[in-house]
């Protein structure tokens, strides 16, 4: 069981006998494993070394079992870290090989990837091999069945390590229902949004070192097949052009938490859909409302703000910080 984390068979039916016994001579280790006397004295050693057990100085010598818990997690993530930096050489030979390749094999500077299972996989795995930001643009069709209707654990659990997702949403999402709690939930957690119409194409950057395109035709409904675009001066333009659609598209943020305002979840919720620039029937799909009800909300708060248009509503609740 223990191998994996180095340990070798032997060692690891010593140190067995030993945390049964929590301390114990090289006699009694001798006895429990029936070894012979040099390789129990050597497994022990190992154990030593390994940070699994101490050696007290008394006479006979007694060798006493480290708590696992502490011990075999602190080894845990020592090989956590040895396998980091592991993929991190693997990626540096593969920038240094592609580059080497660029003219020779220009063909390996892009993949294509067939068939929805396999490109679901390989986003994930992307996602999982970043180290510093992801960037998207995100637009229906989606190549995973729940689209928006629950959050990515992928960006939430690299998001709590400290990776960066930076997403532009078309549109055209504000009307898939679910999508205003899936947002939220990524900017509780730290994703920066913004919203932009008519995006050119679905997009996956991984930091600088690989993008993802879906293949897709007219009047198709799901994602089964996708370009991986490898480090090359069409990565690079990828890059350049989200950075420039980032700077010209709308922040989507949440609303601040303020009791005093006086705010009904149902009003923060939609005061985050006006920043974002959603229209009356794109909201009442997000929030499960009909337009009149979208409206009648707007109008009180239209009220309570003083202001007369629902782009004042949203101009004028920044300008206070709601938003």
């Amino acid at each position: 069981m223990l191998e994996a984390i180095g340990l070798a068979h032997q060692d690891e039916e010593v140190y067995d006998a030993l945390v049964r016994r929590t301390q114990a001579t090289v006699a009694e280790i001798v006895a429990d494993c029936h070894l012979p006397p040099p390789s129990a004295r050597r497994a022990l050693q190992s154990l030593v070394e390994l940070g699994l057990a101490t050696r007290s100085t008394g006479r006979p010598v007694r060798y006493v079992a480290v708590s696992p818990d502490s011990s075999l997690e602190a080894i845990l993530r020592q090989r956590e870290r040895e396998l980091d930096d592991v993929r991190t050489h693997i990626r540096a030979l593969m920038d240094v090989y592609r580059a080497g390749t660029r003219f020779a094999h220009p063909g390996e500077l892009i993949e294509v990837v067939s068939g929805r299972d396999e490109v679901n996989h390989r986003w994930v795995r992307m996602q999982q091999d970043t180290r510093v930001q992801m960037r998207g643009f995100d637009r229906p069709p989606y190549a995973a069945p729940q689209e928006h209707t629950e959050p990515n654990p992928v960006e939430l659990h690299l998001l709590r390590h400290g990776v960066k997702y930076r997403v532009i949403y078309d549109t055209s999402v504000l009307e898939l229902p679910g999508w205003l709690d899936d947002v939220m939930m990524g900017l509780q957690h730290g994703e920066e949004a913004r919203i932009s119409a008519n995006l050119p194409m679905k997009l996956g950057i991984s930091d600088d070192r690989l993008a993802i395109i879906p293949l897709l035709r007219a009047g198709d409904s799901v994602v089964s097949a996708s370009y991986l675009i490898h480090p090359s001066p069409l990565l690079d333009a990828l890059v350049a052009l989200f950075e420039a659609l980032w700077e010209r598209s709308r922040p989507v943020r949440l609303t601040a938490q303020d009791p005093e305002r006086g705010l009904s979840q149902d009003e923060e919720r939609l005061l985050t859909l006006l920043a974002a620039g959603t229209t009356d029937k794109a909201a009442g799909r997000a929030l499960g409302w009909s337009e009149r009800t979208v409206q009648r909300h707007l109008t009180k708060l239209m009220r309570r703000l003083g202001v007369q248009t629902r782009f004042q509503v949203a101009m004028e609740a920044t300008r206070r910080g709601w938003i």
